[in-house]
């Protein structure tokens, strides 16, 4: 069993924008992105199906709502 030293494993991070960006997620997002897998969706758009965003939420190993 191989384990990845800390601080060099890869997390799939998901942010659920509920009311938009703002101006705190607008600087955080960039920085996760940097060395995370990042993916947003911002539910003032609703560019996917509740089916799709149940999908994203489980497939995430981390969610975060703004």
């Amino acid at each position: 069993m191989s384990f990845e030293p800390r601080g060099l494993q890869t997390v799939k991070i998901l942010h659920i924008l509920n009311d938009g960006p703002s101006g705190l997620s607008d600087r955080m997002i960039p920085v996760q992105a940097l060395s995370h897998e990042v993916r947003v969706i911002d539910l003032t758009k609703m560019d996917c199906t509740y089916d799709e965003l149940v999908d994203q939420i489980f497939a995430s190993d981390r969610v975060v709502s703004w």
